[in-house]
């Protein structure tokens, strides 16, 4: 059996992956995995950042991969452009995961604001170089001008900026589930939704065949999700129960089938590639990276992907 050291991952980001590993399905394909725990206590930043700058990409996502603890994670993929650029051991993107993660902007019921525009000059809590982060801006720009989106740093725990929110301390935050039903639960309100894509990050230590039999179990489990969701949706639950009595006092039936969102892992498309890494460019990011096929091991993603299907 091939032994395939993954960092932990949560439902909202990881579903198919922890399905095949629950159900069996890599063991079929023969891998093996070994799950590596990233730290789980909620980083709190030390400074109110308003931009990435000084932020760390590699505070959560990627932080053991770096350490030659792990030989792949998956994350937003906006977060992974940046994570490869800045990478000291070389690892490189090699395709999209089997979730769609769906994410949005909540405000308390006590808030004045109704809408997107009404967000203007309102601080929105988001977790730098994570998906909602990039989900958020996206999801604005369309209402307002750049200049009078702002940001602050908030913690990558969901259930931390949920708690951010209740306090008062922000106007705004963004959340995936299941904090978004323990929000809308509480009474906030969801301003705009989205769903976003996240991609794979490996060493070199993931090649093309090994890839292609994580793929085939990803795919098997993606089946299996679709065709009863319902079935899946207590991962959203137990995942957090231990820790968050809130969470624990949900039900799965109360989670909207239709936000979890799976697909078939698949390549990168070219010219969202480029489109992704212009974008980012445009918000003072990947300022280091000329080329966007740079960011992408394009031998073992093109090879893994045909070999799945």
């Amino acid at each position: 059996m091939k032994v395939l050291k993954l960092e932990s991952t949560a439902p909202f980001q990881g579903l198919p992956e922890l399905v095949a590993d629950k159900e069996g399905l890599f063991a079929k394909q023969g891998l093996t995995i070994e799950w590596v725990e990233r730290e789980t206590t909620p980083i709190i930043p030390a400074e109110k950042l308003t931009a990435p700058d000084g932020a760390n990409p590699f505070v959560s996502h990627g932080s053991l991969l770096e350490q030659g603890k792990a030989d792949m994670y998956n994350a937003c993929e906006w977060g992974n452009y940046c994570r490869v650029q800045d990478s000291s051991v070389g690892s490189r993107q090699i395709g999209r995961r089997g979730i769609i993660t769906y994410t949005a902007i909540l405000v308390r019921e006590d808030s004045p604001a109704y809408t997107p525009q009404q967000l203007a000059d309102v601080t929105v809590g988001v977790p730098f170089y994570f998906g909602s982060h990039y989900a958020a801006i996206q999801l604005l720009e369309g209402f307002l001008p750049r200049e009078r989106i702002s940001l602050q740093n908030a913690s990558n725990s969901s259930k931390a900026r949920y708690e951010s929110l209740m306090r008062g301390e922000v106007g705004a935050t963004t959340l995936t589930e299941p904090y978004v039903t323990l929000a809308e639960k509480s009474g906030c309100r969801v301003i705009c939704s989205t769903l976003y894509h996240g991609t794979e990050v490996a060493t070199d230590n993931v090649d093309a065949q090994t890839y292609a039999a994580f793929n085939s179990a990803v795919r098997e489990a993606v089946r299996r999700i679709k065709a009863d969701k319902d079935a899946y949706l207590h991962y959203f639950i137990d995942y957090h129960a231990k820790r968050d009595l809130q969470i624990a006092a949900l039900k799965p039936s109360d989670i909207p089938a239709g936000r979890i969102v799976v697909t078939d892992p698949a390549p990168i498309p070219a010219d969202e590639l480029v489109r992704t890494h212009d974008w980012l460019q445009s918000w003072g990011m990947l300022e280091k990276t000329e080329q966007p096929i740079d960011l992408v091991n394009m031998l073992v993603q093109e090879k893994a992907h045909v070999a799945a299907e």
